[in-house]
């Protein structure tokens, strides 16, 4: 295992509380992606409560190489996870007479500020290569919230966007 690979783990570790207990109804799922030079692992709390997702907290660490502006790479990781979650939840295309039916944001629905989980970005200090920070955020929310589920459900999720029959 490379040793920017293993600090980006232990990181996310420590910051997510991996392996502490969580208030009762709560669960935890991990995900860790790669793409465009950078390593993004994360942690999701998540509540089932009557059928209802409640995410809690998104824990984000990033290996981007050098970050040059922390803050952009903070931002970049805060709307990946959100666009995320709007993906896991609402991100169905669905076609009507041969067009699509969603033609922009007041007919396809996305993740509101309600639904936003606390987020925390942990940037890990690296010499690796300068990777990207605009993208590589967005494909472990589904996987780390999916993984939550299974720990809190037992069901395995197979298709996006969630169905409520998911989560029972």
């Amino acid at each position: 295992m490379k040793a920017f690979f293993r600090s980006l783990t232990f990181l996310m570790a420590e910051k997510s509380g991996w392996g502490k207990p969580l208030p009762a109804g709560h669960y935890r799922g991990v995900a860790v992606h790669e793409s465009f030079g950078s390593y993004v692992a994360q942690v999701a709390e998540i509540s089932i409560d009557k059928g209802k997702l409640k995410v809690h907290k998104v824990d984000c660490a990033i290996d981007c190489g050098l970050a040059v502006n922390p803050a952009g790479v903070k931002a970049q990781m805060e709307g990946c996870i959100v666009f995320g979650l709007t993906a896991l939840l609402y991100g169905e295309i669905t076609l009507e007479k041969g067009k699509v039916k969603q033609r922009n944001f007041h007919d396809y629905k996305i993740a509101r500020m309600n639904e936003a989980p606390q987020i925390e970005v942990h940037i890990v200090n690296s010499t690796e290569k300068m990777g990207g920070a605009g993208e590589p955020g967005v494909p472990p929310v589904a996987p780390a919230i999916a993984n939550a589920i299974f720990a809190a459900t037992g069901k395995r999720i197979r298709k996006l966007p969630l169905q409520p029959s998911d989560l029972t």
